[in-house]
């Protein structure tokens, strides 16, 4: 039995890992093909699981019509892998993979968090030509639900999950040291094709953040775009792998980053999302007014931002409570890892008939 997996961001990476090792460990033959995306190649150079990369040598995005380019370039070298691999199923959450899907008559599996009216891009070319669409029941596939299979759970607990992380806090000693509190500033680069007329965490709105933060502990940075010099000193130096043992631990965290502020939502760490996708993603909308795990605000309500993380500073037992709501959103989720694993085996087992 052959799969294929294509992983486009560091995300996906964690989202298939824990099923890719089951199915290795049912004989199933693995074939991983990325897309260079912030620290996903760091990722699997440091669980030393074997990968093609199929952008190697193609310059990033500058011009419009170097994504048409590059899409084009990507689906001539993946052909040539799946022509090699012969894969029985193709899984990601990538386009091309459904476009090589019907041209080379293989199934293939779309797995997504964001409501399909939200990207809209993606949605035209995955939708008509993905075999199954596959995200939370929360979410929409908007011209292709008879195509969705749906599940109780989010992304994040394929690797979450209490059966698959356990927090260590040796990995985060040397980082957060003695500090009484610790906070998580992500900025996001927002340069993807569907984050065009959205904005995150400027350098002012940084700063400020810093500055409301810093008396009560200690702030540190990670992100995906370059870093304003005066913003260095903060980064925060850990491996990718070990960034969740961090968000585990740190007293808040504050970013424009949809995957990580649900990351430290699943965690139960106080999440702040400040960027202008807040109120169209159902996932979030869930995490935020279901389970009360991340609050959402808008970049044109920069006050309602600092206000909102100072009434938290302010909480006398801010991470109890935390928790607390986390075991109630773990007893009405599931394993994703696990659920995931049954339905792509299942998937490859009938194809041998």
């Amino acid at each position: 039995m052959n799969l294929l997996v294509y992983l486009g961001h560091p995300a996906h990476f964690h989202l298939f890992k824990e099923t890719i090792k089951s199915l290795q460990a049912r004989s199933v033959k693995v074939t991983i093909v990325i897309k260079s995306k912030d620290v996903l190649e760091q990722l699997l150079k440091d669980s030393r699981l074997p990968y093609i990369n199929i952008t190697a040598g193609i310059s990033e995005n500058k011009r419009p019509f170097d994504a048409y380019k590059n899409f084009y370039l990507r689906l001539k070298r993946l052909a040539k892998i799946i022509r090699q691999t012969k894969p029985g199923l193709m899984i990601g959450s990538a386009a091309e993979l459904t476009v090589l899907g019907k041209l080379f008559g293989i199934r293939s599996f779309v797995f997504f968090e964001d409501d399909f009216e939200a990207v809209k891009k993606f949605a035209k070319i995955a939708g008509p030509f993905a075999t199954r669409l596959i995200c939370p029941n929360c979410c929409s596939a908007w011209k292709w639900e008879y195509k969705k299979t749906g599940y109780d759970s989010y992304h994040e607990l394929a690797y979450l999950h209490p059966n698959h992380f356990t927090p260590d806090p040796e990995k985060v000693r040397n980082i957060f040291g003695n500090s009484p509190r610790n906070f998580i500033l992500r900025f996001a680069k927002l340069t993807a094709y569907h984050d065009v007329g959205k904005s995150g965490i400027n350098t002012a709105i940084a700063q400020q953040l810093i500055d409301l933060l810093s008396p009560h502990g200690t702030v540190y940075i990670t992100s995906e775009r370059e870093l304003e010099p005066q913003f260095e000193k903060y980064r925060i130096r850990i491996s990718p792998l070990d960034i969740h043992h961090a968000m585990y631990y740190a007293d808040m965290y504050i970013g424009d980053s949809q995957t990580m502020t649900a990351e430290a939502a699943v965690l139960g760490t106080p999440a702040v999302r400040f960027n202008d996708f807040v109120g169209e993603l159902s996932y979030l909308e869930e995490l935020e007014h279901r389970f009360q795990l991340t609050y959402g605000i808008r970049t044109s309500e920069p006050d309602k931002l600092l206000k909102t993380v100072e009434n938290l500073l302010k909480h006398p037992d801010l991470k109890t409570e935390w928790q607390n709501r986390r075991k109630v959103m773990l007893d009405q989720r599931i394993d994703l890892a696990g659920w995931m694993t049954e339905l792509v085996g299942n998937d490859l087992k009938m194809g041998l008939r």
